[in-house]
């Protein structure tokens, strides 16, 4: 059996999923639940000063659904935590001990003065926690008080506080950024610069994702009235794993370590984190989908995969795929595929040809020789593997390598091309 044991900036834990900071982790309660259930550790809710936080009554999320109802994204508007910190240091404390292999980090947010950072960080060790995860990706209610994203949008803020918080304490430090920047690096590279000891990332995307056409407010809507919120699940995840692979490829972050956010819900989704350079992964939303339950899934079918290509440790597995990450100029343009149709498949629903025809390289025709079936023409196809995205049949249509390309060009030729054109006057973004 491969070894799931996670060592991350030397926080201990028995696997490499842990809940995110949310509503799932807010009070001893669920984290015990979620500690009986598998979970290896836990982001306790974002802890701030006293008074405590007022969050809404109302309804808390808006949700996107697909076609079968499947929950693929959240908006999230609730604040941080609105229990008195006493309250949750308490708790914090209890569960440590309670549960001393697991690992307890203790995610935190207050104004952005020396004073208030440097007063919690003092409280928060005095609770046995293993780290603390300094939140500056929050895009909603906090990032209009000058916290959350408002200090994550700006790196210099970002390296001062990270400074302050490791001047202040021997725990790991540990900063969320956020994804609503131009740039993920330079948020990690002030976060390094700062001497953080790791990553982690994403938080939520700032976002509204529905309107009420009756009441014509956006959903979630509290008393005819809506705001942005905080968007996650499923749907998140291409952008978590770009800005992940962003970092892990950047020669100024390549060596911090980095806690992969955004849309975990299978192993499957923990092991392309972790392969891209995630040293292990937080959850949120497929938790508050399917329970705590859902860990069982990841741990045994992360433990398969794992046992299959001969991993014997999650260290083998990270960063595995990050080479293979590369700029668009790098790419082989010589490399060609070619759409293939398995006919016995095929269930003749057209929607190949429809697409093809419409949208794309009209490649692909319909054919009835007493029986109705639909063909590739190659000297049409370019391989967009479009046909392949929309079938409803797995494996029905599949992309073919041939042996030799169609651009008489070769590669340095091609290159060359780009490179002058990257250049050229007529180039908006040459700077010419």
């Amino acid at each position: 059996m491969a070894d799931l044991s996670n060592n991350f900036v030397g926080i201990k834990s028995p696997n490499p999923f842990w809940l995110a900071s949310a509503p799932p982790t807010d009070k001893a309660f669920n984290v015990n639940r979620a500690f009986e259930a598998g979970w290896g550790g836990v982001v306790w809710k974002t802890l701030g000063e006293d008074p405590p936080i007022v969050n809404v009554n109302g309804p808390r999320y808006g949700a996107v659904h697909s076609a079968d109802r499947r929950l693929i994204g959240l908006n999230n508007i609730e604040l941080i935590t609105d229990r008195p910190l006493e309250v949750n240091l308490a708790e914090i404390r209890q569960v440590k001990r309670d549960w001393p292999d697991r690992a307890m980090v203790v995610s935190l947010m207050v104004p952005c003065e020396e004073k208030n950072w440097k007063g919690i960080l003092k409280r928060v060790e005095d609770t046995g926690a293993d780290g603390v995860e300094l939140n500056f990706g929050c895009p909603h209610g906090m990032s209009e008080r000058g916290m959350g994203a408002a200090v994550g949008q700006v790196p210099e803020y970002i390296e001062m506080v990270t400074r302050w918080c490791k001047e202040t304490t021997d725990l790991p430090v540990i900063v969320k950024l956020t994804p609503n920047i131009t740039d993920i690096r330079f948020p990690a590279r002030a976060a390094k610069a700062g001497g953080a000891d790791a990553v982690s990332l994403i938080n939520t995307v700032s976002s509204i994702v529905s309107v009420d056409l009756d009441t014509m407010a956006p959903q979630p809507t509290i008393d005819g009235k809506g705001s942005h919120g905080g968007y996650c699940g499923p749907a998140v995840k291409p952008i978590a794993l770009n800005m992940v692979a962003d970092i892990a490829r950047d020669a100024e972050t390549a060596d911090i370590p980095i806690s992969g956010i955004g849309g975990v819900t299978t192993w499957r989704d923990a092991a392309e984190f972790m392969a891209l350079g995630a040293g292990n992964v937080q959850v949120c939303t497929a938790a508050m989908t399917y329970g705590f339950r859902v860990v069982d899934e990841m741990i045994s079918g992360l433990n398969n995969w794992m046992d299959e290509k001969g991993h014997a440790t999650l260290d083998s597995v990270v960063g595995k795929a990050t080479p293979n990450v590369t700029d668009w100029q790098y790419l082989n343009l010589n490399y060609v595929t070619k759409a293939r149709i398995d006919q016995d498949k095929c269930i003749q629903c057209g929607r190949c040809h429809v697409v093809c025809e419409d949208t794309s390289h009209q490649a692909i025709t319909l054919k009835v020789d007493g029986k109705r079936h639909f063909e590739v023409i190659d000297e049409e196809c370019v391989g967009c593997n479009l046909c392949v995205s929309v079938c409803p049949v797995e494996d029905c249509i599949t992309m073919e390598e041939l042996t030799t390309g169609v651009d008489p060009r070769t590669e340095n030729d091609i290159r060359r091309e780009y490179a002058n054109w990257t250049t050229h006057a007529n180039n908006p973004m040459s700077g010419s």
